[in-house]
């Protein structure tokens, strides 16, 4: 969807979502950007990136956001790109995973009595997406505190495997501020940070600072989900092993009286088969032996 231009203070602004190939089409005709730059911020896998084209008079920033995954049984997160492009004097923005908090930044911004410029814009929406990560990740630790407290009561796979989940979702988040912190520590060092104005340098400043911030958050919750996990997963593993040595002894007590049985079922003669009463003997041989058995195991500390 290309959305009506909207005329702020000092700039038009043009917002685009989920574009179609007939508004791809739309844009490159009326407004002349090239199908590399369509190609660009149209790929929902692209990295944040900064590109200054001084030929086409065009620059083009692309940042990553959360996003949430579709028809999971628990919350689920991976990362999307958001692009801005400055194109012959106009602000396109490109929100192609059609993202409501996005949006919501970008009229939040659009309506601010600051935002005088291109750059102001695209600066106070950065510093609303990148904290658009802070409420996902404060999930993610109470989602990791009640997980825990049911592991510790119960260690079921189930749980481990939602542990895991949120363990992916942060995997997610810290590369994509790790991508979002780069471009924000190479933007002064662009045409977009050499030309910023003095109040446009403090913006990009408490961007940069923020995005730190979550950066430090999200690796913080990510050391603290993997040693849980690996705890977990260790308990796990020592269960199984007690689990496989009762069956094991289990196993090895129930082959005696089958040995015995087997003996006194034989067609030849034997001790004491002739006796009436010789099924008892059977039997208190085999607990005989068993009790043998287990005393072994137990002074050789197996059991």
């Amino acid at each position: 969807m290309i959305k009506p231009t909207k005329h702020l203070n000092g700039f038009d602004w043009i917002e685009t979502t989920a574009l179609t190939q007939a508004e791809q089409q739309t844009l490159m005709a009326e407004h002349g950007i090239t199908e590399d730059i369509i190609t660009y911020v149209t790929d929902k896998d692209e990295t944040a990136n900064y590109v200054y084209d001084p030929a086409n008079n065009q620059q083009l920033m692309i940042v990553l956001v959360p996003y949430q995954l579709k028809n999971t049984q628990s919350p689920r997160y991976i990362t999307r790109p958001v692009g801005f492009l400055i194109h012959r004097g106009l602000l396109f923005t490109f929100n192609e995973s059609n993202l409501n908090f996005v949006s919501q930044a970008f009229e939040k911004t659009s309506t601010d009595v600051e935002t005088t410029s291109v750059s102001t814009f695209i600066l106070e929406s950065l510093f609303d997406l990148v904290d658009s990560y802070i409420p996902i990740v404060k999930f993610v630790t109470k989602q990791r505190n009640q997980l825990d407290k049911m592991l510790n009561r119960n260690a079921k796979n189930s749980n481990l495997m939602a542990l895991s989940y949120l363990g992916q979702t942060l995997t997610f988040f810290n590369s994509a501020i790790e991508s979002n912190n780069e471009l924000f520590n190479r933007i002064p060092r662009t045409y977009f940070g050499v030309n910023a104005s003095s109040y446009e340098t403090d913006l990009l400043e408490d961007v940069s600072i923020e995005s730190d911030q979550v950066q430090h958050m999200v690796e913080n919750e990510s050391q603290v989900v993997d040693r849980i996990t690996s705890t977990f997963d260790s308990i796990i593993n020592n269960n199984l092993n007690d689990t496989m040595k009762f069956l094991t002894i289990w196993s090895l007590t129930m082959a005696v009286p089958t040995i015995v049985t087997g003996f006194y079922g034989m067609n030849v003669k034997l001790p004491f088969a002739n006796i009436s009463n010789a099924w008892v003997m059977v039997v208190a041989m085999s607990i005989g032996l068993i009790v043998w058995l287990l005393l072994s195991i137990k002074f050789r500390h197996k059991l």
